[in-house]
């Protein structure tokens, strides 16, 4: 008995063994993140708030007039799929809005939700709209547009910007706004009445020692029982725009600055550049810093900004850690119900794409990139004609019932057309969008087929010079249930102009030339018209024959400035010039902008040949103008091109590349006329000039050197 008890026991012994080694192994679940960048597309100023169950960011719209684009929304149930909506929101009575800057939202003790968000104009104000939904539509809290916080509150000449409310533990409502506040004497504080929420009282100012090296965008929060005043401090248009707080044991102050500033800015490795202007997400006791950042590659001014999200410590009440920036963002704490993207790393090709070759970048804008779920990088056509055409292989046949295309702008609409195919020769339409005019992002096409490729074709945009261009195209299985069904409102503007790829204006002078009758050699046709007293002369020195400039300039009357400048359009600018001394402003080659009508920066444009900072091209702000690295020389013939591409401006002296800078334009041409040797408001041009040529697309190197 006992030698079949040790048997026994030797035999379960082995079984126990056999059992483990044939153990199938734990499967652990793969971990979820909220990427950097949260949002596909360029957005700032973010305000995060959730509602219900669902999560919303309210950001101002960016890469265009000085960030001045619609007044959308992102919603999201997730954090990581998100979705754009366009609020209605009423304009000025004395004014178009055009200014949607630093919104934030608030739900009222009414139930109702009240927006509040800066506009410069009509002065620097904050307004305020009510509505019964997050996503409005928008009704105006005051009828005559009196502003909720006004300019000059509560000290004199004072600018009502960059507003954010919190919500204290006895239902007292303090708002605290400001910017530009290093030169005006720190950042304000007062109490929003919580009643009508429309009017703020018991206006404040937070003196600057309280919180040093101030810029704008305060963000008032409570910990414990500290009031912890957040905020961004140094120059948004670059990389030394950063996160600073302090601490009060009121809402009033006195604020003591914290201990670890700043506590985000830009990381070593430049992945993160100008981190700054966030909001807070609390989810139980952890809490995430919601910010925006530059791109990369980084677009002249800083205006091109995508929204980030990273953890944000409190080592005390009164303590913040310092943040570590991140690309691959936060763990998710919502559980997606979104089904597998199966387009994820998949395959890609397209007819082109565009690859950014200057001084500064040589990157690559590819096709993988629109299938790396990746907010960062996106797919851009070469250039900016159509079609452009961008093709998925999904592997093998598989059932595809929804395609989510995130274009570049979010706030534009496209248009275009989806086809599948089994072979990658044979196409049936998926989706046809043609002749599309709703934008959104994304814009969602369901259908039920088999296919194993997919391609998107881009036929169009509501914008002038905009280029093909997806962050994602993502690709699902089955269809699913959205957070809101909601769809953007239909544009009524007409989709953007072609170029013409040709010589729009310009002369040649010889011996045979006459101001009289100085004919415009490109297609616009028509004769210049002298303005002022222009003379002809010949270069002593040369022998080179040219218009003096000196007293006068040259309009194109009698025909408009092509759509095909407005907006992004491509340009080349060709001037062959002698420019006898070189002043610090003024000597405009030329224009087709109105530079008094405009005030937001990119709307203006115009070649220069002074010493400034827009000493090659102008573009109303030193933040986006170019100047010429190497200034040509005084008293001697150069030949200048200016090309710009829709996504890089370059500017060549005598066919050598002098300097460049990603741009993206907003040009406003509505009554505005070609002129040469001047702008609008004067800024003469007092040199020669003996050709010039206007072109509606970019010269390439190789044109450049025939010059």
């Amino acid at each position: 008995m006992k030698r079949l008890s040790v048997i026994r026991t030797a035999f379960l012994a082995v079984i126990l063994l056999l059992l483990a080694a044939c153990r199938l192994p734990v499967v652990q679940e793969k971990k979820e993140y909220i990427k950097n960048p949260v949002l596909p597309g360029w957005f700032a100023d973010p305000t995060i708030k959730k509602f219900g169950d669902i999560y919303y960011i309210y950001a101002t719209t960016d890469n265009e007039m000085l960030a001045s684009g619609a007044p959308t929304v992102w919603y999201s149930r997730d954090l990581q799929n998100w979705y754009n909506y366009i609020m209605e929101v009423p304009s000025l009575n004395s004014v178009n809005l055009r200014n949607f800057w630093a919104p934030d939202i608030l739900e009222g003790d009414d139930g109702r939700y009240y927006l509040y968000f800066g506009n410069c104009q009509a002065g620097c104000n904050i307004y305020g709209y009510v509505s019964d939904s997050p996503l409005g539509p928008w009704e105006k809290l005051h009828d005559d547009d009196t502003p909720v916080i006004a300019n000059g509150y509560p000290i004199q000449n004072f600018p009502s910007l960059d507003a954010q409310f919190f919500r204290d533990d006895d239902g007292t409502i303090y708002g605290y706004w400001g910017t530009w506040v290093h030169y005006n004497h720190g950042y304000a504080v007062g109490v929003l009445n919580n009643e009508t929420m429309d009017e703020v009282s018991d206006g404040a100012n937070i003196p600057l020692e309280q919180t040093p090296n101030p810029f704008e965008a305060a963000y008032p929060m409570k910990k414990g029982e500290k009031y912890i005043l957040m905020y961004s401090a140094e120059s948004c248009h670059n990389e030394t725009y950063k996160v600073l707080y302090s601490y009060a044991d009121s809402p009033f102050g006195p604020f003591n600055p914290g201990e670890n500033n700043p506590i985000l800015q830009t990381n070593e490795d430049g992945s993160t550049h100008g981190p700054g202007h966030h909001s807070v997400l609390q989810n139980g006791n952890d809490y995430y810093i919601v910010y925006h950042k530059h791109d990369y590659p980084f677009t002249a001014g800083g205006m091109a900004r995508q929204v980030c999200i990273d953890s944000m410590i409190f080592e005390n009440d009164s303590t913040i850690k310092a943040v570590v920036p991140t690309t691959r963002g936060i763990e998710a704490f919502v559980k997606s119900e979104v089904p597998e993207n199966i387009a994820d790393q998949a395959g890609a090709s397209a007819s082109s794409f565009y690859h950014l070759n200057s001084p500064d970048y040589d990157y690559g804008y590819s096709p993988a990139n629109a299938f790396d779920d990746d907010n960062a990088t996106m797919w851009k056509a070469a250039d900016n004609t159509f079609p452009q055409s961008l093709t998925v292989d999904l592997g093998e046949e598989k059932k595809v019932e929804r395609v989510a295309t995130q274009f570049e702008f979010a706030t534009y609409y496209y248009q275009y057309k989806i086809e599948y195919s089994i072979d990658n020769e044979n196409w049936e339409v998926f989706a046809d969008r043609s002749a599309n005019r709703i934008p959104g992002s994304p814009m969602i096409d369901d259908n039920s087929v088999k296919a194993r490729y997919l391609k998107l074709t881009v036929l169009g945009a509501e914008k002038t010079g905009v280029l093909a261009a997806v962050w994602n195209m993502k690709i699902y299985s089955s269809a699913f249930e959205l957070p809101i069904q909601i769809e953007n409102k239909a544009s009524e503007i007409e989709p953007g102009a072609a170029s013409s790829e040709s010589l729009l204006a310009g002369f040649e002078i010889d011996e045979q030339s006459s101001l009289k009758s100085l004919a415009n050699t490109g297609t616009l046709g028509e004769n210049f018209t002298v303005e002022g007293d222009l003379a002809l002369v010949t270069d002593k020195e040369t022998g080179e024959h040219a218009i003096d400039f000196r007293n006068g300039f040259l309009q194109l009357d009698g025909v408009e400035v092509p759509r095909s400048l407005e907006w992004n359009g491509s340009f080349s600018v060709v001037a062959r010039v002698k420019n006898p001394v070189i002043g610090n402003e003024g000597e405009c080659l030329a224009s087709w902008c109105n530079r008094r009508e405009l005030y937001l920066a990119n709307t203006f444009n115009a070649p220069f040949y002074n010493k400034s900072n827009y000493g090659a091209m102008a573009h109303l702000d030193g933040h986006f103008d170019m100047p010429f690295n190497n200034l040509p020389e005084a008293n001697k013939w150069h030949t200048i091109v200016v090309t710009f591409d829709g996504v890089v401006e370059k500017v060549y002296v005598d066919g050598k590349l002098d300097n460049s800078q990603n741009m993206l334009l907003s040009s406003q041409i509505k009554g505005a006329k070609i002129r040469i040797g001047a702008s609008d408001v004067g800024e003469y041009y007092t040199g020669l000039m003996s050709r010039f040529a206007l072109y509606d697309y970019a010269l390439s190197e190789k044109e450049i050197g025939e010059f």
